[in-house]
């Protein structure tokens, strides 16, 4: 189940690395997303920071199993996710937060197989 863990976090690292890089070069594939939920730019760049930082968090957890820091950025991926499923609610278009439901039930699964 530890094999299944890591690459679980390595999966998840390059994911929201790649995602929270294309929100905060400003990219407009990066933003569609957002903007499409009424997300404004600036919002959606630090939430591309805040996936960015989780994602170098899900490398030490990597590397340190045990640390708080590594618990910290899969919780705070967690939440990100379950905000950002949220939104997709909020605005009528759960059809688009297929991506992030799917996060979410991964983070959670990380999270249960610990």
């Amino acid at each position: 189940m530890h094999l299944t863990h890591n690459i679980l976090l390595g999966l998840l690292a390059v994911i929201f690395v790649a995602s929270g890089a294309f929100k905060l070069s400003g990219n407009e594939k990066g933003l569609a997303g957002t903007r499409d939920v009424n997300v404004g730019d600036r919002f959606a760049r630090i939430i591309g920071a805040i996936e960015v930082l989780g994602a170098v968090g899900l490398l030490v957890a990597l590397r340190y199993p045990d640390s708080i820091l590594g618990w910290s950025a899969i919780l705070m991926l967690w939440l990100v996710m379950g905000g950002a499923v949220y939104a997709h609610s909020k605005a009528n278009k759960m059809k688009t937060a297929y991506p992030a439901i799917t996060l979410l039930i991964l983070l959670s699964i990380v999270l249960v197989i610990a």
